[in-house]
């Protein structure tokens, strides 16, 4: 095991792997960068790029990402007041006051120790159960793999938001989304309804990106503004080092809960900085002033949510249940690269298995130290107007997502689930739960089936069986306590939602949960017409999501003002009553153009029409600062096509006449 592991290693340092990992490294940093996108969206930009890929290097590539989001999203949460995504909330609290007290330089020093530090604990805690676990893991059959994946499900508990049924209805949302095309068992074709495209099912990729990126990005964009207001980052670069050393062990106690939570499938980033902050207010006695500017609020949440990653690959890898959001599209990427999650990667793909936790050391060491190098000039690109940045976003997710399965249909199911997105964003009901639900719905319909071939119902009495349905058991009344809302806070028990108290007010939410059930319904009317084998999933999935909605709608109708399903950001929202505020689906009638303009002409010549228009309009850029700008994402979009061989959609009329590459 010993040579497997300095073997992966020896693979690992070679020119091209770690060339891969440092694209993804830099693709994370930018996208950490960002405010909202986190690791969901970064790693659905890269897999449309793995096809063909050397699994080595594929891998360093989005464990360079994984990896270094955590990092580089702390940006946002000191220099703007903003957590970056929801693994860096806590992060503000005392990094934002840092910052204005001009110690801004103290405070992402501090972070990025913290993070490189949390993320290599995080690999040892990987190496160390990969080595216990091996014999364990060896012993699982197609039973307890099923019971593994319902224990994955059982974690939309903790995930639900404030609303248990929008949770689980989005859930079984995300089943069904999932169960799209031939079943497992039988090879029939399921909710097609006519369809080509729907044949193989909606790809991961888009609905990674329709969920997460397109709604932060028309979130993003309705905010006529800089993304910061301009902090001086200050000095205090090696007292931030001088800080963690300080506080070594309070990481190093960070950094354990971190792998724990980290390994609990579901929970994830959504909770654990906060975890790690209420430990560090708990534990530390001198001196303390937290949400304040106390340093140690921004090493203790740092030091975790990297860490988090080591213990988020541990279900990912070894048992095929992402251990959060990101996981859950990092799971979809290894599918994609022929890498079957499971016991093999304790045995067969031993080797890969290392240079996954090789990968993450490394990826964090490379990702602190770039960040540290470049924290000066990222600071600068906080402060320009995100409207000036909306287009590049823009055109390199319609860019992503049309590579999935090189067809315009790529670009109209991203536009459609962006919508249904939005909404969901909107009305507070849980993103991650859908696509947990939609990534593990292909694994437990088949491990059942499996199940059920080879050993029949008696499956249910198998020991292993039997322990983890009790874990799952224990994980549901755990989750039920201690769900996390839409900004990542803990429900409280008591009903305390941002509410309207008017029914006229409910309406918007009531025809959105309507509209969910009618979608439950198509689907449960089709799966009726197909075998018992490929009906049973979608049947059952529909009748429970329908069940939650027959309880939701009640609740969004006559439940009393402050319930926690009557949750409307466009009512209550941060954003609400400030001034210069747009339209909520300005983002997406801007996506929505350049998707017709691909269809009519085809992506490169609908990029090189939407970008000046786009920075004219919106944006209000000069002619010269538009020319510069349409001349250089021309010129990246062309080489980055050119490099991996990727081609471009093509319109209507682009196809009537013989034009030469990039034109076709």
């Amino acid at each position: 095991m010993i040579d497997t592991l300095l073997s992966a290693l020896g693979t690992l340092l070679s020119f091209q792997h770690l060339f891969y990992m440092l694209i993804g490294v830099s693709v994370g940093l930018l996208v950490g960068v960002i405010p909202g996108l986190g690791g969901i969206a970064g790693l659905s930009l890269l897999i449309p790029f793995l096809y063909g890929m050397n699994e080595i290097s594929a891998l360093a590539m989005l464990i360079g990402l994984v990896a270094v989001i955590p990092t580089s999203d702390t940006f946002a949460s000191v220099l703007m007041g903003i957590p970056g995504s929801s693994a860096s909330q806590a992060t503000v609290l005392d990094g934002f006051p840092l910052a204005r007290k001009g110690q801004a330089a103290r405070a992402l020093s501090a972070a990025f120790i913290s993070s490189m530090a949390g993320g290599i604990f995080g690999a040892i805690i990987l190496t160390g159960f990969v080595v216990i676990a091996r014999p364990l893991i060896l012993s699982f059959g197609s039973a307890e793999l099923f019971m593994l994946a319902l224990f994955g499900l059982s974690m939309v508990a903790v995930l639900a938001g404030r609303s248990l049924a929008k949770g689980l209805a989005a859930c079984c949302i995300g089943l069904v989304i999932g169960a799209i095309g031939g079943a497992p068992a039988t090879g029939e074709f399921r909710m097609i309804f006519g369809f080509d495209y729907l044949y193989d099912g909606i790809p991961l990729v888009i609905v990674g990106l329709g969920f997460f990126a397109v709604p932060e990005i028309a979130d993003l964009l309705r905010r006529n503004s800089a993304i910061a207001s301009g902090n001086a980052l200050g000095s205090g670069w090696f007292q931030g080092l001088r800080d963690w050393w300080a506080n070594v062990w309070l990481s190093m106690r960070c950094s354990g809960f971190g792998c724990i939570i980290g390994a609990i499938p579901g929970l994830g980033g959504s909770v654990v900085d906060w975890i790690a902050y209420g430990h560090a207010v708990q534990t530390v006695k001198k001196d303390p002033h937290f949400g304040q500017g106390d340093i140690r609020g921004v090493i203790a949440p740092e030091s975790s949510n990297n860490a988090m990653q080591g213990g988020a690959l541990l279900p990912t890898m070894l048992f095929g249940i992402p251990g959060s959001g990101s996981m859950a599209v990092f799971l979809g990427g290894m599918v994609l690269l022929g890498i079957q999650p499971g016991p093999s990667m304790v045995g067969t793909d031993l080797d890969i298995t290392y240079s996954v936790i090789w990968s993450l050391a490394l990826a964090n060491v490379m990702g602190a130290g770039i960040c540290l190098a470049l924290a000066i000039p990222i600071s600068k690109l906080t402060q320009v107007p995100f409207q000036r940045l909306a287009p590049f976003m823009i055109v390199l997710i319609c860019f992503a997502a049309f590579q999935a399965t090189r067809s315009l249909a790529d670009l109209v199911a991203l536009l459609a689930l962006g919508v249904l997105g939005v909404l969901m964003k909107r009305f507070g009901w849980p993103r991650p739960a859908l696509l947990i639900g939609y990534v593990l719905a292909p694994q437990a319909e088949t491990y059942l089936y499996q199940a059920l071939q080879f050993n029949g119902w008696d499956f249910v009495f198998r020991p292993g069986v039997i322990v983890i349905a009790l874990m799952t058991l224990a994980s549901i009344w755990f989750g039920l306590r201690n769900r996390v809302d839409e900004h990542g806070h803990v429900v409280p028990n008591a009903d305390d939602a941002p509410d309207v108290p008017t029914f006229k007010a409910h309406l918007p939410q009531i025809g959105f949960a309507a509209a969910m059930a009618v979608l439950l319904v198509v689907a449960l009317t089709d799966s009726l017409k197909h075998g018992f084998l490929a009906q049973v999933f979608p049947l059952s999935v529909s009748l429970v999501g329908l069940t939650m909605l027959v309880i939701l709608i009640p609740q969004l109708a006559r439940g009393k003002t402050g319930h926690h399903s009557h949750f409307d950001a466009e009512l209550t929202g941060e954003h609400v009553g400030q001034e210069g505020v747009g339209n909520l689906w300005g983002g997406l009638v801007w996506i929505a153009g350049l998707v017709a303009l691909t269809a009519l002409i085809g992506f490169y010549a609908a990029m090189l029409v939407f970008f000046p228009i786009f920075l004219t309009v919106r944006a209000k850029a000069g002619p010269v600062m538009t020319g510069l700008m349409t001349a250089g994402v021309a010129g990246a979009i062309l080489l980055l096509a050119w490099a991996l061989a990727l081609n471009f959609p093509s319109g209507v009329l682009q196809d009537a006449v013989d034009l030469p590459w990039p034109f076709r």
